[in-house]
């Protein structure tokens, strides 16, 4: 792996534990699974290219 791909791995680790912590302390956010993976998935996609 290259330094680029280490550094996309870490973002999307943080942004998707970021955002099942905070679906986790805001419950009307929705299921905390879900969101996590549906930011983590988009982002991938959207970086796909990088």
């Amino acid at each position: 792996m290259n330094g680029q791909k280490d550094q996309r791995t870490v973002l999307l680790v943080v942004v998707g534990c970021g955002t099942v912590y905070a679906a986790f302390e805001h419950p009307s956010f929705g299921t905390a699974l879900l969101v996590g993976v549906g930011v983590v998935t988009l982002l991938h996609i959207l970086m796909k290219d990088w």
